[in-house]
């Protein structure tokens, strides 16, 4: 039965799931749940990867996802609306750099201390600090102006800041200490009771927790990699699995799949400058084959995405248009018709490309239309994506050799060469750091050098804006104004390609509510919305 595996070790569980994938499969009647285990206020949990870094918001824990042990300012509702979660509300300055935000007074860690202005003093000043990946270089000051009002003060005006407030959990000032990522303390939902490191989390309900009472009050999460925990599902040992597409197929008893759409997405980004650059470290910069508009457009038009989700995510997954497809901030109106052989041959011939030599390769003068295209080699659905997208591309006569690589060998070669990479998150944010000129060779966001003085005027005027309804209408004339934008109707600097679905099979009985779409595939998103599950009558 279910509940007794509650006590045993993850390694009897393991065992459970060696056997299956031996072919000596459990008691059909094991774990398939019965009444008696629907009542159950436990639950067992395989749906991410262990946080190795552990659960600290201000290192960068919950920015993919509900930080579970924490309370975050604000919070994203089922349609992504911002709503108030530790806040009652907030207020800009008309120059928008004053944020004043006021908090619930009712609040209290799960250690019993109450939770006030100073907390979210500490936690925003030790993240500005902390040199993680949290970016709150835009943050000039923040100060605790009663026990229930918090000031931030910004270097200049910053519409997404406000995904900074939604994004970050608050943590003790009187109880952060070295340990604290593994031992965390919080207001959120839940608290951690025991954690074995590479094996399982144990969780309990918090007793202090402000907002409504969930109906389970204790989960375990197994750190399984999905054919592993795709087994226990079919071992009956787990109520939730994160699986891959090609077993979210199959029929597992007593559970069924929930899929969930994401901006988890997947797109080539091209060098947009000509070749002959290096950055400050000596990495070669630029590519004169992607840096022809045309190229770009036509691989961007030729592409068929249905037929990528289809073949490489059997189905579960939809077209990618841009990096945040079905955001607030997004604009639909940058879909354009791909699998468009004819047309994406006049832009090139147009162009000037033609096959001068007969070899099937398209040039321009001394030109071949040919270059590399980079993937994490680690990562099949990657290597596909690539492979296939090479495979529809070649008959247009544009040759794209495809090679795996480290994160490493990518670093090095992605200023001069096309790289396919993920992104997608609850951040517009991104749009800026993936297509403004002042991002250019920083990290990992605009490799390619893209630059248009337009895109960059418009995303410079969203992030001023003071109100989020006003920046939305500039981050969505940057993709696409009518006549110019980063999207595939414009400068075409990526080609992006299919969004997954995250795939769940789920315990029979046991209702998660509406999920909301979900962002790059780092930490536990499912359970943002933990407090709404239940048991159905």
């Amino acid at each position: 039965m279910l509940g007794k595996w509650y006590a045993k070790p993850i390694a009897a569980i393991m065992a459970m799931v060696l056997l299956l994938a031996a072919g000596c499969a459990p008691d059909k009647n094991q774990g398939t749940g019965a009444e008696a285990e629907k009542k159950k206020d436990e639950l067992i949990l395989a749906i991410g990867y262990e946080p190795e870094d552990g659960f600290d918001p201000t290192t960068g824990w919950g920015r993919y996802g509900s930080p579970l042990f924490q309370s975050t300012l604000l919070k994203r509702d089922k349609d992504l609306k911002i709503v108030n979660d530790l806040a009652t509300g907030y207020e800009v300055s008309d120059d928008g750099l004053v944020w004043t935000v006021k908090l619930r007074s009712d609040v209290k860690f799960s250690d019993g201390q109450p939770l006030t202005a100073d907390d979210v003093a500490y936690t925003y000043d030790t993240a500005s600090k902390s040199g993680s990946v949290i970016d709150l270089t835009v943050l000039k000051s923040v100060e605790a102006v009663d026990p229930f009002t918090v000031k931030f003060t910004l270097v200049h005006p910053q519409s997404t800041f406000v995904n900074i407030l939604v994004a970050t959990g608050i943590v003790p000032k009187h109880a952060h200490g070295e340990d604290y990522a593994k031992k965390p303390i919080g207001s959120g939902p839940y608290k951690l009771v025991q954690w074995d490191a590479g094996q399982q989390l144990i969780v309990e309900a918090n007793p202090e927790y402000y907002g409504p009472k969930s109906a389970f009050k204790k989960l375990t999460f197994l750190f399984l990699k999905e054919d592993a925990a795709y087994a226990a599902a079919k071992a009956g040992e787990v109520d939730m699995a994160f699986v891959l597409p090609n077993a979210a197929k199959q029929q597992v008893p007593g559970m069924h799949l929930v899929t969930v759409n994401s901006v988890d997405n997947r797109g080539i980004l091209f060098p947009v400058v000509k070749a002959g650059g290096a950055t400050k470290d000596g990495a070669p910069v630029g590519n004169d084959v992607t840096a022809d508009i045309a190229i770009r457009k036509a691989i961007n038009i030729a592409i068929d995405r249905k037929k990528l989700v289809e073949g490489i995510f059997d189905g579960f997954g939809t077209p990618a248009y841009s990096v945040a497809d079905g955001m607030p901030w997004w604009n639909p109106d940058t879909v354009i018709e791909d699998a468009d052989f004819d047309q994406a041959g006049k832009i090139l011939a147009e162009a000037g490309w033609k096959d001068a030599d007969g070899d099937g390769i398209l040039e321009k003068g001394s030109l071949k239309a040919e270059f590399t295209l980079v993937y994490q080699a680690d990562d099949q659905s990657r290597q596909s994506l690539a492979i296939a997208a090479a495979d529809m591309i070649r008959p247009l006569g544009i040759n794209i050799k495809v090679v795996g690589g480290s994160w490493d060998d990518i670093a090095r070669m992605m200023h001069s060469n096309a790289v396919l990479f993920g992104w997608g998150s609850y951040d517009p944010l991104e749009m800026y750091n993936l297509y403004s000129s002042k991002t250019a060779g920083i990290g990992w966001y605009n490799t390619g050098f893209y630059a248009n003085p337009a895109v960059d005027e418009y995303m410079e005027k969203a992030l001023k804006a003071t109100t989020e309804e006003e920046a939305l209408g500039y981050w969505k004339k940057a993709q696409w104004d009518g006549k110019t934008g980063f999207s595939a109707k414009g400068d075409a600097p990526w080609a992006w390609l299919v969004n997954r679905q995250h795939l769940y099979l789920v315990r029979d009985g046991l209702d998660i509510g509406q999920p909301k779409i979900q962002p790059h595939g780092h930490g536990w998103p499912i359970t943002d919305n933990i407090v709404e599950w239940s048991w159905k009558k």
